[in-house]
């Protein structure tokens, strides 16, 4: 049997990721609790992870433990800010709190300004739908910025902006529920703006402060390669969900297929690329997918997927994203700021994890500057519309009780941690179907 152990730089970050509405528990002031009251959730997010109440202690302690070095997680506006001209002093102390919670376990942290929810006041206002929440936005980093400085100098102004435009303004699953392409280009033009504000502003306060957003990213093929509508719905949805930002940060226009928007104080406003990969789309024309523009995503029958078949563990895929990011930004360090599978049973994550971080060492084997890598998630949290129906979390979560499951996912992602590196001995311990993929002989 081949022995060999994939090593990765020193001082790379290994690390989980969360994110303060699916964990915190009893965001009862952003768009998202409402959404949930209304009923278009599956199950609603009540008392998550119950962080806000204090389990993050425990849950980092958990992390530290397991050879974790740093952690990813979100800051709730709507706690801070719970009214326009409000700002509770005692939230951001709780977020000092988990800050020097995470310095006195020696782990690094990366904050993210803006993940999915808004403050309902800011919601009121038609949120990012119009240019006024930029000064809005800039505000609320600026005080969250100087509140936090002394303990933080890595910075995610926005997650996904793309995720929040087109799932709350095209498909609807997520709030308002709105089916208006135009909307949401202009929701993503101005998430642009907020972004380009916030790096404006986290620089004046913090010069020294790593500054960028995190972007999902699906690499896309068309499932018929002879179909020239199968062909013209991939480069249609690649370029819509995938390049819109992106041209916005490297040209100062954001691009769509419903048109460009100009933002030219965006350009150049990142200092590392964010990624968070999850899987592969393969793309079709669908007469019946009106509200995703004709176009239809899925996976190969044959396929390794998740308990949902929500996602298909394609481990390649991710090499191919660095690529694209080198590719795009040849000297921005890469930062994987998402990647994990729902698996409840703990069946596909130890082989997803295995096999991505190995194509991880791939990338970092061309001297690609990838830098940490963030797993989402910790613990198991509240998956906005599909609730607690998919569970990501390395450590699974009792509802009922609040205790912690420790799945066999977190010892290998333990070893993998403490050694900063991928050994034959881990994967035939934790997931020998694929050890022939990862070690060939």
């Amino acid at each position: 049997m081949v022995q060999a152990t994939f090593h990765f730089p020193r001082g790379f970050l290994w690390a989980t990721a969360t994110a303060s509405h699916q964990v915190e528990g009893n965001n009862t002031n952003n768009q998202w609790w409402k959404w949930e009251q209304e009923g278009h959730t599956n199950g609603t997010s009540g008392l998550a992870a119950d962080w806000w109440g204090g389990r993050w202690r425990e849950d980092f302690d958990r992390a530290s433990e397991t050879g974790q070095n740093a952690h990813r997680f979100s800051v709730e506006w709507s706690r801070i800010q719970p009214e326009p001209d409000k700002w509770d002093e005692d939230a951001l102390e709780k977020y000092r709190t988990m800050l020097r919670g995470l310095r006195e376990r020696n782990m690094t942290a990366l904050v993210t300004l803006h993940h999915f929810t808004d403050p309902l006041w800011v919601t009121d206002q038609r949120a990012w739908e119009t240019e006024a929440i930029v000064p809005l936005f800039e505000r609320f980093v600026r005080k969250v910025v100087d509140a936090f400085k002394e303990y933080v100098n890595l910075w995610v102004t926005i997650n996904e902006p793309n995720v929040y435009a087109l799932s709350g303004y095209t498909s609807g699953d997520f709030p308002p529920g709105v089916h208006d392409l135009k909307r949401a280009i202009q929701v993503e033009a101005n998430m642009l703006r907020g972004h380009a504000a916030a790096y404006r502003a986290i620089h004046e306060l913090q010069p020294e402060a790593r500054v960028g957003y995190a972007l999902h990213f699906r690499p896309m093929a068309p499932k018929t390669n002879w179909s020239p509508l199968d062909r013209f719905m991939r480069n249609l949805r690649y370029e819509g969900i995938n390049m819109a930002f992106p041209t916005g940060i490297s040209t100062g226009v954001l691009r769509s297929p419903a048109g460009n928007i100009a933002v030219p104080e965006a350009r150049g406003t990142q200092d590392y690329l964010g990624i968070n990969y999850y899987s592969v789309d393969r793309i079709s024309f669908n007469i019946t997918k009106w509200k995703e523009l004709f176009t239809y995503s899925d996976y190969p029958e044959d396929s390794d997927f998740s308990e949902n078949r929500y996602l298909a563990n394609v481990p390649e895929g991710l090499f191919q994203t660095i690529k694209w990011g080198v590719n795009t930004y040849p000297n921005l360090p890469i930062i994987i700021t998402e990647n994990g599978v729902e698996s409840s049973d703990d069946k596909i994550r130890p082989r997803y994890l295995a096999q991505h971080i190995h194509q991880m060492w791939r990338a970092v084997n061309f001297n690609w500057p990838v830098k940490g890598y963030f797993h989402w998630s910790l613990v198991d949290n509240f998956e906005w519309e599909r609730g607690w129906t998919q569970r990501f979390g390395l450590w699974g979560l009792d509802l009922d009780t609040q205790k912690r499951i420790r799945r066999p996912s977190v010892d290998l992602y333990a070893e993998i941690c403490k050694e900063n590196g991928l050994s034959s001995e881990m994967v035939e311990k934790y997931c020998p179907e694929v050890f022939d993929k990862i070690f060939p002989t």
